[in-house]
């Protein structure tokens, strides 16, 4: 599937993980990769507070490389993420 597929899909997806100004922690990791060998496509939200004086790009991509996902897109304070 390429990226414009999986952007089309991810449209109709409620985010299923928040992630607080506090961060990411192994729980959540732990959970979200969980959710993403159940899903393959999913939506996490992030509070704004997170990303402040950081660069959201960065931020994302880190986060999927730590998932070992793919890094879809980044609309706003959400991220989707795809893992094969």
């Amino acid at each position: 599937m390429d990226i414009r597929q999986l952007r089309e899909k991810a449209k109709g997806l409620d985010s299923v993980v928040r992630i607080g100004k506090m961060g990411v922690t192994p729980n959540q990791i732990a959970e979200i990769k969980k959710v993403l060998m159940k899903r393959k496509l999913i939506k996490v939200k992030m509070l704004p507070s997170f990303f402040e004086g950081k660069d959201k790009r960065e931020v994302s991509q880190g986060l999927a490389n730590d998932l070992g996902a793919q890094l879809v897109d980044l609309i706003g304070n959400v991220i989707v993420l795809y893992k094969r």
